[in-house]
């Protein structure tokens, strides 16, 4: 398939890079690009949960009366 595609600054370094590094054109190097990045896995990082003192204290066993606190607010 032929198509005109226009590449950010950044991209257009990486395909040159990877052109010049591997001795291919554009094409072959585009598609290689394309290719590390769909069968790449991303990295996971472990959820953290922070949390801060705030110095409220609220009782949350009786819901009703939290969301009528939150209402007259």
């Amino acid at each position: 398939m032929r198509t005109t595609i226009t590449f950010d600054d950044d991209t257009a370094a990486l395909v040159e890079q990877q052109r010049r590094t591997e001795g291919i054109g554009v094409s072959e190097a585009v598609n290689r690009l394309i290719r590390q990045g769909v069968t790449r896995k991303a990295e996971r990082r472990p959820y953290v949960h922070r949390s801060a003192a705030i110095g409220l204290k609220v009782d949350v066993t009786d819901i009703g009366a939290v969301l009528d606190m939150l209402d007259d607010d």
